[in-house]
């Protein structure tokens, strides 16, 4: 063996062209990643309880309804499953404002999922959603495998209709709380910003991006940064 030739330590044979460590590499990332949703999820779940109950209490007493908002979204493979979140608007939102729910009328991808002054939003749910507070329940789903803490957010059927040739890259990975999207211009990005954006997660994504995006996603949310009520 030359002098400066590079040894692989790779815990079993040593492979001169690099291929078994690249592959290992990849199948260690999943596996970490799941450890890490699964204990993250479960001790936040813990910590976090009083301050999801508390909302959910207030939730309550301002407007009627259920405080806590399910709804079915798409995850990997297009498998469908229900989110959980704390609700964030009122409790017959769609009733009386349908036209705010025609997704099938925008003809492409160029609009704002969210907007100022969203009459659906109650007072206590624009807290919240300052907060980042009304997901927080999204933590039950980490914990049971629906979804990650970092991945792109999981769509809803109706507008998971407009992606085209987005779709299936999309649907590629498990989806997550957090993403490129959520840390960079959030409600402040159309659709198509916040799908580009997430897709090159899809694309590039490993440990230490999750990190990376983990940790400014927290910073983002102390900031209440580019939320809109």
């Amino acid at each position: 063996m030359a002098k400066d030739a590079p040894v692989l330590v790779t815990g079993a044979e040593n492979r001169s062209d690099g291929i078994y460590s690249e592959s290992a590499a990849f199948s260690v990332y999943p596996i970490a990643k799941r450890l890490l949703d699964v204990c993250l999820s479960f001790t936040l779940l813990l910590v976090t309880a009083p301050i999801i109950l508390l909302a959910a209490l207030c939730i309550r007493l301002e407007s009627k309804g259920n405080p806590f908002f399910f709804q079915v979204r798409l995850g990997k493979g297009g498998r469908p499953f229900k989110i959980f979140k704390l609700r964030g608007m009122y409790v017959d939102a769609r009733d009386r404002f349908p036209n705010l729910y025609d997704y099938g009328s925008h003809k492409s991808l160029n609009f704002y999922f969210h907007f100022d002054n969203d009459p659906r939003i109650t007072k206590v749910g624009a807290i919240t959603r300052s907060l980042s507070i009304d997901e927080l329940p999204n933590l039950w789903n980490v914990l049971l495998g629906d979804m990650s803490f970092v991945g792109p957010r999981p769509e809803i059927p109706e507008v998971l209709s407009l992606y085209g040739p987005y779709r299936e890259k999309y649907l590629s990975v498990k989806p997550g709380i957090t993403c490129f999207s959520k840390i960079t211009g959030r409600d402040h990005l159309t659709k198509l910003e916040s799908i580009l954006l997430d897709l090159a997660y899809v694309e590039q994504k490993k440990m230490t991006t999750d990190i990376e995006i983990f940790v400014k996603t927290f910073k983002a949310v102390i900031l209440q940064k580019n939320v809109r009520g």
